[in-house]
């Protein structure tokens, strides 16, 4: 057995397939499948477990992923280090944040970031997908209430849901006053396209969970923003989308006793357990960490 052996049982256990792995290593999916069987030989157990579609490490065979994964992570914080000897601070993060999180509230912290570490390229994905990390991307942040189990989760906080609307469609339409009356409001809100809305609301331990029909859906929560300020309707949004308009007093709020939720509470910073981690994106996991910290504390203390 040899590292390049450790390397290739690294890749097919990360791709989760055969196929993948070929890909990423661009060679043919018989030449892996040849040189795993080899290695499996070679140490006279099986170590993974194939089926259609995925493979699963054995035991023994996560035991020597583990082996292998340090050995890559070693070898690039060496690289690393001599590439960035008597040098300023570079590298390359990839961070996938949701639209609009990631445009309203996360876009001052990144410049910031990029301000203080000019050295650092950061490429920046606006998007809401829900699915694990691919390697472009080092860190993802996510609404999601129960964290995938395979990836590290570092919390960012609650996200707070409020109905509000413009004041002046309160003046002419009346805010709803029950969780009843939101079925026949004109609802502004992220949600798929064609289906109803799910969306749980909490008052105390009581738990109520409502099937409503926006009439103004989009993914892209500054158009949210603007259907909201433009009198269109009653936004089902988290509160930082319309934060500075309540503050104002433009837009108001209503159905204040309830805690809503629609995609769930809680943000997460998600990064991959094994995966090396540069420099670069230690600094931007903790300084994104501690903006979130301090952006938590100033909203209880403005509770």
């Amino acid at each position: 057995m040899d590292s390049h052996s450790l390397a290739l049982l690294v890749e097919i256990i990360d791709s989760g397939n055969l196929s993948q792995a070929a890909r990423k290593l661009k060679v043919s999916r018989a030449n892996v499948s040849y040189h795993l069987t080899q290695l499996e030989k070679s140490v006279g157990v099986q170590l993974v477990r194939r089926t259609t579609r995925r493979v699963e490490p054995t035991e023994v065979g996560l035991r020597l992923y583990e082996h292998g994964r340090s050995i890559q992570n070693e070898m690039l914080a060496a690289r690393e280090t001599i590439a960035t000897l008597g040098q300023g601070l570079q590298g390359r993060v990839g961070i996938s944040v949701p639209s609009g999180y990631g445009q309203i509230v996360m876009s001052d912290w990144l410049i910031e970031f990029k301000r203080l570490y000019p050295g650092i390229v950061l490429d920046v994905l606006f998007e809401n997908r829900a699915d694990n990390l691919r390697d472009e991307v080092d860190i993802a942040i996510r609404v999601i209430q129960e964290p995938p189990l395979s990836l590290v989760a570092r919390s960012l906080g609650t996200v707070r849901y409020i109905a509000c609307a413009s004041r002046s469609f309160a003046r002419e339409h009346g805010l709803p006053q029950t969780l009843f009356e939101l079925r026949s409001a004109p609802l502004i809100t992220a949600g798929v396209t064609g289906r109803q809305l799910r969306l749980s609301a909490y008052q105390g331990e009581e738990r109520q969970e409502l099937l409503l029909e926006p009439t103004l859906i989009s993914e892209h929560f500054p158009f949210l923003r603007q259907g909201i300020l433009a009198g269109l309707g009653v936004g089902l949004v988290p509160d930082y989308v319309v934060k500075d308009a309540i503050e104002s007093g433009e837009v108001l709020t209503t159905l204040d006793d309830y805690r809503l939720s629609i995609f769930g509470t809680r943000m997460h910073l998600l990064y991959m357990p094994n995966r090396h981690q540069t420099r670069a994106v230690r600094l931007c996991i903790e300084f994104l960490l501690d903006k979130a910290r301090a952006e938590q504390g100033e909203e209880g203390q403005g509770t």
